[in-house]
């Protein structure tokens, strides 16, 4: 592990000032790691020896991506117990343990509100002490009809006040219309709140210099944004690897001090897969990773 790794020991509980991400002594803070997989399909290498692996490696950060729909949280409420193992091995490698409220399919938040409300009440509740958990309170909104000022915004207007009443100092990280994309139509109209976060999604071979220019100007506007979603595929997952395109995106990250997640850590089947079908748990070589893999893992320590 590189010498200059640092977790939650060392930075602490972490705060947005402007558009960057500072722990509690007042220095910067880039995050970089793994996003899991569906927590419903994947869930043994969301464990504290995959983790470790990816900590090993320069991770300090890891997502715990628990789907709503698609035979997630909404049909199997214990998939709560694989998330709460999750975040509790992450924090116990003092690691930053991102919980994530992961719609897609349900593409409008506000569809299962009331649910998302009693899972962060829950969660929240639970880790209100901890120092290294963010919340992610909605994935990626995505459709026609999903827009910013209609569904998101008060969707975040009434799911944070939640986390808040436990939490009162966690980051929270937003999601934005358009798979995560549409970061300028928030900072047009930003949430009345302290301590969050835009999250910003692209995928190495479908966004390119377009989806940088709403990055842009998002930070222009004061909008702090943290890539809490990316891969080295095209948007579908496979594609690829569009490794060179992936080198611009991470050198515009690094360039503006955006700290990232990479998806995802599973064995499936698609170029977007950090590890090659059939992986074990944890303690994988280079052997088992795939060209995604290696290529993400080689660059989590880089500042």
């Amino acid at each position: 592990m590189n010498s200059d790794w640092h977790g939650i020991s060392y930075h602490g509980r972490l705060r947005v000032s402007g558009t960057r991400l500072m722990d509690e002594n007042g220095r910067d803070v880039v995050l970089h790691g793994m996003s899991s997989h569906g927590m419903q399909w994947y869930p043994h290498f969301a464990r504290l020896q995959g983790i470790q692996t990816t900590k090993t490696m320069g991770a300090n950060v890891f997502r715990i991506a628990m789907y709503t729909d698609e035979g997630g949280y909404l049909t199997k409420k214990n998939i709560a117990d694989d998330v709460i193992k999750a975040v509790d091995d992450t924090l116990a490698l003092d690691m930053y343990a991102i919980i994530d409220w992961h719609i897609l399919h349900d593409n409008n938040p506000m569809e299962h509100i009331r649910e998302a409300q009693d899972f962060f009440e829950m969660m929240s509740g639970r880790y209100a002490n901890e120092k290294g958990v963010i919340y992610e309170i909605c994935n990626e909104p995505n459709g026609p009809e999903v827009t910013w000022s209609r569904c998101v915004k008060p969707y975040a207007e009434r799911v944070i006040p939640v986390i808040r009443r436990h939490a009162p100092e966690a980051l929270i990280l937003v999601g934005c219309p358009t798979w995560s994309q549409d970061v300028d139509i928030c900072a047009e109209d930003p949430l009345d709140c302290s301590n969050i976060m835009y999250t910003l999604h692209f995928y190495a071979g479908t966004h390119g210099d377009e989806l940088r220019e709403k990055c842009i100007k998002a930070l222009g506007m004061g909008a702090p944004i943290f890539a809490s979603e990316w891969g080295t595929s095209a948007a579908d997952g496979n594609g690829g690897v569009f490794l060179r395109e992936s080198d611009v995106w991470l050198d515009f990250l690094s360039r503006n001090g955006i700290s990232w997640c990479n998806w995802s850590l599973a064995d499936r089947d698609e170029t977007s897969a950090a590890l090659r079908p059939g992986a074990p748990d944890g303690g994988w070589t280079s052997e088992h990773l795939s060209e995604s893999g290696r290529y993400v893992f080689s660059k989590f320590a880089d500042k």
